[in-house]
């Protein structure tokens, strides 16, 4: 057959085999300790700029709510007073009289507004106590996505190395049989250009390496270069994926995820609506002002001590509060329709990440079960048979192809299966750090 050329050589790398089970992942040459994934987790999780902005804002909530705890939210007022008097008295001397005052008074609020102002300040609190749990979450979850992206570009390498040596290997002997005059100029082209591309397919294994590297260092705030090796995680083998049954169900996520820090916050954040709506509706009644003063007045002969208390309550005619009970409505409305509608957003990302990870969970163990079996098997036949002259070298060509594919398909449908089920625990509330035991 005149184009039974490309790759004689593909006979010696058949026989080492291309089982995915087997491929080792490749490992940076750095000196650093090794990173696992639950390490790469505690590390963004203590790095991540959304946690450590929430909880900055932490000393405002907490002054916020020391000062609602006050027992008044008016500080007293002191007033001092000094009089001096002239009588005139005709034909008299003119009489001098002086005077002093020290008056005491404070507001007093009458529709219980500071215990509307501590259950704001305790809600919010509680609020931000959630946003900073739901950042941690985030941090965590986006930390073991980066990290098995990492390890699947790593993975890659090896199979697009072996294919470099399929091609290498069988344009060199296509190259011998030309010299020899048994195949054309044209055979070798074609060997030469397939040897090319999977060297060009391993240059992008390697940059997709170096990218997810960078992209994992970003989430742990690192250096690229400082970013140590990578411990691969069991729960990424494919024998695990296919045989590992998740340790919930849809029901159990759902109820899990009522306990999500996420749904927790908001629930806070309406709760601080409801009692700040409380606060200006309260605010319609009007502030008492109580009042004590305690003086001397006359002349030095006959000085008067006087105590007067005094009292003052605005009219409520005019100004009855009516926009700042109109706005704490607002937002009362505002805060429980995003919590209303982030509870059914959440129920419905559930059921669809959690049928997209059975029927990816399916794939991979028909992959496992059966294409990666049939392949290396066909490698094996294909040997005896290109031995025996039964099939040519385009037939061979084909069968280590599917094989290096079989591979790649694997390596592929680990990533999405992986990848779904980081998204499916993070929207779930469910521990990353079992899962990744």
């Amino acid at each position: 057959m005149r184009f039974s050329l490309l790759v004689l050589a593909c006979l010696g790398v058949a026989g080492h085999g291309l089982s995915f089970a087997q491929t080792p992942a490749a490992q940076a040459p750095l000196a650093a300790p090794a990173l696992t994934v639950l390490q790469a987790m505690r590390l963004a999780e203590n790095a991540s700029p959304a946690v450590k902005l929430r909880a900055a804002q932490m000393a405002a909530v907490e002054g916020a709510r020391q000062q609602a705890k006050t027992v008044f939210s008016n500080n007293p007022e002191l007033s001092l007073e000094r009089s001096d008097k002239v009588t005139q008295l005709a034909p008299l001397a003119d009489e001098r009289s002086q005077g002093w005052s020290l008056g005491l008074t404070q507001i007093i609020e009458t529709g219980g507004q500071q215990v509307r102002r501590r259950e704001a300040a305790d809600a919010s609190l509680e609020a931000l106590n959630a946003e900073i749990e739901d950042a941690r979450r985030q941090a965590r979850s986006e930390a073991v996505r980066r990290f098995y992206a990492v390890l699947a570009a790593e993975r890659r390498i090896p199979i697009e190395q072996k294919s470099v040596e399929l091609f290498e290997l069988s344009a060199q002997a296509v190259a011998r049989r030309r010299a020899a005059g048994e195949d054309t100029r044209l055979d070798a082209n074609v060997a030469v250009v397939e040897a090319e591309r999977a060297r060009n397919v391993l240059a992008l294994a390697r940059e997709r390496v170096l990218e997810a590297r960078g992209e994992l260092a970003a989430v742990l705030q690192l250096n690229g270069a400082a970013l140590p090796a990578l411990v691969p995680d069991p729960a990424f083998e494919p024998k695990a994926t296919a045989s590992v049954v998740p340790p919930y169900d849809l029901n159990g996520l759902l109820a899990n995820a009522r306990a999500l820090p996420k749904l927790k916050a908001l629930e806070a954040k309406e709760n601080v609506a409801r009692a700040r709506l409380a606060l200006e509706r309260a605010s319609r009644y009007p502030d008492l002002t109580l009042g004590v003063v305690l003086g001397r007045e006359g002349p030095n002969t006959a000085r008067d001590q006087v105590t007067s208390f005094t009292l003052s309550l605005p009219l409520p005619v005019f100004k009855r509060n009516q926009a700042g009970i109109g706005q704490a409505l607002s937002d009362t409305d505002t805060a429980e329709i995003e919590r209303a509608a982030a509870v059914r957003e959440q129920d419905t990302l559930i059921q669809r990440l959690w049928s997209r990870l059975t029927s990816q969970g399916e794939r991979v163990k028909r992959l496992q079960s059966n294409l990666l079996p049939a392949s290396a098997d066909n490698q094996q036949l294909a040997v005896k048979s290109r031995q025996a002259g039964q099939i040519g070298l385009l037939e061979q060509l084909l069968i280590n192809r599917q094989a290096l594919d079989a591979e790649r398909d694997m390596n592929d449908a680990l990533v999405d299966y992986h990848t779904t089920r980081i998204e499916l625990e993070n929207a779930a509330g469910w521990s990353q750090e079992g899962a990744s035991r």
